[in-house]
């Protein structure tokens, strides 16, 4: 596969503009005539004006969605950070291309086509039917002890989602959700926070996948320690180094993703904290992306609040949930399309000849 370069990159980035700020005033303006008290609507009204202003002219067209579930293992699960080993990553790939995850009963409810991607699944897949192959190499390195990457490894997994997300425009894709499944990656997830927001490794860590209290306070001293020996006390670590550093290959992949659905103007729902920490990796590369997120759902991990706070995005859904998979981002879908049903099918006070009120 051919990798993307630093020019590469910045050319991606030359050519995403923000939302039309002219097409979400009007949409704004539209939702005060409807058959409703002004802002009644609530969140709904912002996904609404936000749709409008990604999708502009193609606003009232059906919405074609997908969620793509980014795959790949993390060398830091030697130091025991997962109540899971290491092999449950490509089980869980072979369960997803079997149709028995939650992402799988969610997607086919929900009508969203789901595509599973090997960036650095640490098994031989090769004859897995339906799987997209892109190994760039199997799992990370112990980033306790070395790099996760090189810098080659990141821009190969970067240009894997830009691939993905050209892929996903050219399918006539308009929302796009990302998820990820990597036994070890809320640790990699813990670290970028940490990274990116200067929170600390106390507040950035969470359970993942439901560790008891004693693993969790070792998962979070080797939270503090990875951060330590890769950034120290200096910040503003550009966002391809954090990746190098402390990402996954999914990571990367999912940073590159976002950017390249931006470029097409495409809405993009962000999953939880791994694929939120990749969204913000990806509005630190350009942040005129920012404007084509939507969080799909607040999830249990402590992190992810963070990395929500640093982007200053609202989730649609608050439901305790942890899973990952993309499952928050799809379950979010149906409530982004029923603001653009409500926007384009509700009645005007004029049309229907009620009238508005007095004051």
């Amino acid at each position: 596969m051919t990798t993307m370069d630093a020019p590469a990159i910045e050319y991606l980035i030359r050519d995403i503009v923000p939302p039309s700020e002219a097409w979400r005033q009007k949409a704004r303006l539209h939702l005060d005539t409807l058959t409703k008290p002004i802002g009644s609507l609530g969140r709904l009204e912002d996904l609404a004006a936000q749709m409008a202003a990604i999708r502009q002219e193609k606003f009232a067209e059906p919405v074609s969605k997908a969620v793509y579930v980014f795959a790949a293992d993390h060398g830091i699960t030697v130091e025991g950070v997962s109540a899971y080993p290491r092999e449950v990553t490509h089980q869980m790939v072979l369960n997803f291309l079997a149709e028995g995850a939650a992402i799988n009963v969610l997607a086919r409810l929900h009508n969203v086509a789901l595509r599973v991607v090997d960036v650095g699944v640490d098994a031989d897949l090769h004859d897995a039917p339906g799987l997209l192959h892109h190994k760039v190499r199997v799992g990370t390195r112990n980033m306790l002890h070395e790099a996760a990457m090189s810098e080659e490894e990141v821009r190969e997994a970067t240009a894997v989602g830009v691939k993905i997300g050209d892929d996903a425009a050219a399918a006539g894709y308009a929302l796009v959700a990302i998820g990820e499944m990597g036994i070890g990656n809320t640790t990699a997830a813990s670290a970028i926070t940490c990274a990116l927001t200067g929170a600390s490794a106390t507040l950035a860590t969470g359970s993942g996948t439901g560790i008891q209290p004693g693993v969790h306070a070792h998962k979070t001293r080797i939270v503090e320690a990875v951060v330590a020996r890769h950034f120290g006390s200096a910040a503003g670590s550009s966002p391809l180094e954090i990746l190098r550093c402390v990402g996954g290959l999914e990571i990367a992949a999912m940073a590159g993703m976002v950017l390249a659905a931006a470029r097409h103007r495409l809405a993009i729902i962000v999953d939880g904290f791994i694929s939120t920490a990749a969204a913000a990796l990806a509005v630190a590369m350009e942040p005129k992306v920012h404007g084509y997120l939507i969080a799909g759902h607040r999830s249990e991990e402590p992190g992810h609040t963070l990395l929500l706070n640093h982007l200053k995005l609202a989730p649609v859904l608050t439901l305790a949930m942890r899973l990952g998979e993309g499952t928050g981002a799809v379950l979010a879908m149906p409530i982004v399309e029923s603001a653009i049903c409500l926007y384009t099918q509700m009645a005007t006070f004029s049309s229907a000849g009620v009238s508005e009120a007095s004051q």
